[in-house]
């Protein structure tokens, strides 16, 4: 039955039937009294459907507020849509069989409907209840007006009266909670279209209000990306300030890092990780890489890149490369083939040695750079004397043609080691 919940003041209840012991026979000449003088009421009913309809919509405008804007919004389909419902709801009370299927296609359809509204669900079961209410009041008053004698057949009726509310409650119900479920599913994957195209840096302009109102993150403002890999599935970041874009094999979190007027260049006034929830060190078999910042959710896909970019200089074993940190390894992981060409050219001699000579050569040249080109804090890195160290990297100058005394030479060759040691794509 169209709108109706529990009746507040205005309608009454149907009375609920009792059981009396009676034979099989009496039974059922009771039922076909009681059946003969429902459908002469519901006739009725039929013939005055419009006013039914109007009576239902003031109770209507006066119980609920969801159904009073309605009203004020769309008053002509709102009065059809309840026009529908009750004829639907009269005629089951003369043909419940050969109406069953479209009675239900009807309350079906106004559920699915109300949902996509956004009419609450406690509105709409109320009005269906209340439709069942004025339906049972207005049979009650039409055979206490025709046939007097007869009200008390219409107790014999009451339970199936009933029970086609309580049907139809239930399947508005359903229609309305499956719709409600679909147009979650539907926001939930424009969502996602929205951040992976922001990502994918094929954003359009005109997308950029919706997808900052969805991602609840605002238009201009200074982002930083963050990927992540490996390890544990990292759950949503509860904060207002980032969002978690699950991916395949990559996850990434656009994090608002500052406001758009901001100084400071690629410095970051927020720790993004911490708005992803993420700890400053990542766990064994997680990789990390956070981008520098960049300017207004249009520019998010360059973040994207960058966020990769310190992505793929993580070692496999694990670990968080922040992609200021580790600046000259970008700019060599940004070209692998020019990488490759760098380390042939400069380190070409040495990387043809025998291996035992070779590598005692390069970790030397490596200590020698992590020690900031001190040859006595390399010597106690490698466990051996200062001397042996100069010795080694002389040797090192010879074989490549290059000084660690010239800038130049020293950015080639600290360059070379870096491309050497990064893995290549």
């Amino acid at each position: 039955m169209h709108p109706a919940a529990r009746t507040r003041t205005t309608f009454r209840t149907g009375p609920t039937p009792v059981p009396q012991p009676r034979s099989r026979r009496i039974r059922s000449l009771i039922d076909a009294d009681a059946l003969r003088v429902l459908h002469r009421a519901a006739r009725v009913l039929l013939d005055d459907l419009p006013d039914l309809t109007d009576r239902l919509l003031a109770v209507l405008r006066e119980q609920e507020p969801a159904y009073r804007t309605a009203l004020e919004n769309d008053h002509a389909a709102t009065w059809q849509e309840v026009h529908r419902s009750l004829r639907h709801s009269v005629t089951s009370l003369l043909d419940p069989r050969g109406t069953r299927e479209a009675a239900h296609r009807c309350t079906w359809r106004i559920g699915a409907a109300r949902a996509e509204q956004g009419l609450p669900l406690d509105a709409l079961l109320h009005a269906f209840r209340l439709g069942g209410s004025l339906v049972w009041q207005r049979l009650v008053e039409e055979t206490t007006r025709s046939e007097p004698e007869d009200i008390r057949l219409l107790v014999h009726v009451a339970t199936d009266v009933w029970n086609f509310v309580d049907e139809h409650c239930t399947l508005v119900a359903d229609a309305y909670r499956q719709a409600e479920r679909q147009l979650a599913w539907r926001r939930e994957n424009r969502v996602r279209l929205l951040a992976a195209a922001l990502l994918d840096g094929t954003s359009r302009i005109a997308d950029l209000p919706e997808t900052a109102e969805r991602l609840c993150l605002p238009e201009h403002g200074r982002y930083v990306v963050v990927a992540i890999a490996g390890g544990p599935p990292h759950d949503l970041p509860t904060r207002g300030s980032a969002y978690l874009h699950s991916g395949v094999e990559v996850d990434h979190g656009i994090v608002l890092v500052g406001d758009e007027g901001d100084e400071g260049g690629g410095e970051v006034d927020r720790d993004p990780l911490a708005a992803l929830d993420l700890p400053p060190d990542a766990p064994a078999g997680r990789r990390i890489g956070v981008g520098s910042a960049v300017t207004g959710l249009a520019a998010v896909g360059d973040a994207r890149r960058l966020a990769d970019l310190a992505l793929s200089i993580c070692p496999p074993e694990g670990g968080t490369v922040r992609l200021t940190d580790h600046l000259p390894e970008a700019l060599v992981v940004s070209c692998p083939e020019l990488g490759v060409t760098l380390v042939e050219r400069v380190l070409g001699p040495l990387l043809r040695l025998e291996p035992a000579d070779r590598d005692v050569l390069l970790d030397t040249l490596v200590a020698w750079f992590a020690c900031e080109g001190s040859a006595q804090r390399a010597g106690e890195r490698l466990y051996c004397h200062r001397n042996t160290v100069l010795n080694r990297l002389r040797r090192c100058e010879q074989l490549i043609g290059r000084s660690l005394a010239r800038p130049h030479d020293v950015v080639e060759i600290g360059l070379a080691l870096t491309a050497r040691r990064l893995p290549r794509g």
